[in-house]
């Protein structure tokens, strides 16, 4: 049975476990009483591109995230980044969804980071 939870708060929930991922860069404004995220959340980890993180974690763990510009590229040029993952929820994701989520990000940030 899901749990209900608002949009509003999953959001939250997605930002703050995205945050116990190694060498991550979030971008936007951190969550608070005031700033209301949307449920997604554009990032990139160290060192891995991030095509290379939505290929993996959609060939080894079934899980779809979007990499490349997002209809930004101006935003793109102005942070310095070529792409950006994005992992974007909706009213039917789950905190359990986010936290299957993180643990396959986890996995996917310690296999390319073996190669270091």
């Amino acid at each position: 049975m899901k749990c209900e939870i608002s949009q509003v708060e999953l959001g939250r929930y997605l930002y703050e476990r995205l945050l116990s991922i190694p060498n991550i860069r979030i971008y936007g404004p951190a969550p608070s009483e005031k700033i209301k995220r949307a449920a997604l959340c554009s990032f990139n980890v160290e060192n891995i591109h991030a095509t290379d993180l939505a290929t993996f974690l959609d060939q080894q763990h079934g899980v779809a995230i979007r990499s490349g510009h997002h209809c930004a590229q101006p935003l793109h040029r102005y942070l310095g980044v070529n792409a950006s993952a994005r992992a974007s929820l909706y009213f039917y994701n789950t905190k359990e969804d986010v936290d299957n989520f993180i643990q396959a990000l986890n996995d996917t940030v310690n296999f390319f980071s073996s190669f270091k």
